[in-house]
């Protein structure tokens, strides 16, 4: 935690989304990670502190009352709406430095797949029917979000920008029927859908029953941990370039990191077989299996945002912050990487 901590006071983000941590409805366990952690210096660096928090319900380890994992049995993380040994498990929150438009949040977690058309759900190769791995009365509640979508707008120099956040589940831990991996590309999806105007949007709809997606001009940076590479790991349909080569956000800079690619030469076996460039790599995970991978993101809008410089805090071993992050197991902070991304927010007149 202490680690996690100081290369927050490193980098000192203006704001920063936590994956995969726990949800409380009272917000404790933030207030303590800011009190104890970041409001103390660590290892010298200056303290920083996120007077606007947000954080809300998250659907892992909330009981579906449906066998979703097929295991003949109901009850268990994998019949939550998303793996999670208790609710909140797996949970996110947003640290922000500038205020939080309250009153336009939206929030996606009762979202059900099966109302995203042509939605890619599970198929058994066992059986002619297309999308058949879940029975009727699962579909009916079985929610898209693993976790949640939140669009979360701040107030930035007296203008609107949102922070779409969401952690959609790996595309790994199921059979042939594919039904994490569909997941995944369906999450990610959703945010594509919704930042490309009425006509793809128009299905969407939120907690609060409201329908559609943002106005095409709003500003807006997508956020968090996707759980797809764009070309190496387990990803459905090439499931993160649905973001990537989306004309409404801005792809031609990506961040990067010295020791990822030290990192990937260091460990080799399954990272020998990648075809993505591992200086862009943001995970640390098994050599023997997917090997290092980019999976986490921060991408922002064309419209109205300006991207500068940025990068993934990965560093090699030459670097005297190396402890940091270590050689990957085992795990000295995450074995998912920081990544950070300058974005000036331009002038906007109607």
């Amino acid at each position: 935690m202490r680690s996690v901590a100081e290369i927050i006071q490193r980098v000192r983000p203006d704001v920063l989304l936590l994956n995969e941590f726990d949800f409380d409805a009272e917000g404790v366990a933030i207030d303590l990670f800011q009190k104890n952690f970041l409001g103390e210096s660590q290892n010298g660096q200056e303290t920083i502190a996120y007077p606007h928090v947000y954080l809300a319900e998250s659907n892992t380890g909330l009981p579906s009352k449906i066998d979703l994992d097929g295991n003949g049995s109901v009850g268990g993380p994998g019949d939550a709406y998303g793996f999670g040994f208790f609710p909140g498990q797996y949970g996110m929150v947003l640290l922000s430095r500038y205020p939080i438009a309250d009153w336009q949040v939206r929030t996606f977690q009762h979202f059900l797949w099966k109302d995203m058309p042509e939605a890619l759900l599970p198929d058994n190769p066992d059986t002619e029917a297309e999308g058949d791995d879940y029975s009727k009365d699962a579909l009916d509640v079985f929610r898209l979000s693993s976790k949640s979508h939140w669009d979360i707008p701040l107030w930035v120099d007296g203008q609107l920008v949102h922070v779409l956040a969401a952690h959609p589940t790996p595309p790994v831990s199921d059979g042939p029927e594919d039904r994490n991996g569909r997941r995944n590309h369906d999450e990610i999806r959703f945010w594509a859908d919704y930042v490309a105007g009425w006509k793809k949007s128009s299905y969407i709809y939120d907690d609060a029953g409201y329908r559609g997606g943002l106005p095409k001009r709003s500003a807006f940076v997508i956020m968090g941990d996707y759980n797809a590479d764009p070309y190496d790991g387990d990803s459905t349909q090439r499931a993160i370039w649905q973001l990537l080569d989306h004309p409404a956000i801005e792809n031609q800079f990506s961040p990067g990191s010295l020791g990822g690619w030290q990192d990937s030469l260091t460990e080799g076996q399954g990272n020998n077989q990648h075809k993505g460039n591992p200086v862009l790599d943001t995970g640390d995970f098994n050599p023997a299996g997917p090997g290092n991978l980019r999976v986490d993101y921060v991408l922002a809008s064309k419209r109205r945002l300006q991207r500068g410089c940025g990068g993934v805090f990965w560093p090699s071993e030459k670097d005297q912050t190396y402890s940091l992050v270590g050689p990957g197991f085992p795990v000295v902070s995450s074995d998912h990487h920081l990544v950070w991304q300058d974005i000036k927010v331009r002038r906007f007149n109607w």
